[in-house]
């Protein structure tokens, strides 16, 4: 029977756009304008998200922007500041 590790999540590289990697606390910024679901707020191009955290999910980090607190955004869409 296998074993698993509780801390499988740790070895999660989270990349940008342009493959750059991220770590907690980095600041980025989105590379196209995105409708935040559930508000009528529209985050700009250029928009910079400070102090990220990682979720353990590649493809997604959580951050603060502007007044939105707690937003998820998808890697695509951003690049290290």
């Amino acid at each position: 029977m296998p074993q698993y590790d509780d801390h499988e999540d740790e070895d999660v590289k989270v990349v940008d756009c342009n493959g750059t990697e991220l770590k907690d606390g980095d600041s980025v910024t989105l590379i196209k304008d995105l409708k935040v679901k559930g508000t009528s707020v529209t985050l700009k191009r250029g928009t910079m998200a400070k102090n990220i955290r990682l979720t353990g999910n590649a493809g997604e980090i959580e951050c603060n922007v502007e007044k939105v607190k707690g937003l998820v955004l998808k890697t695509e869409f951003i690049k290290k500041a």
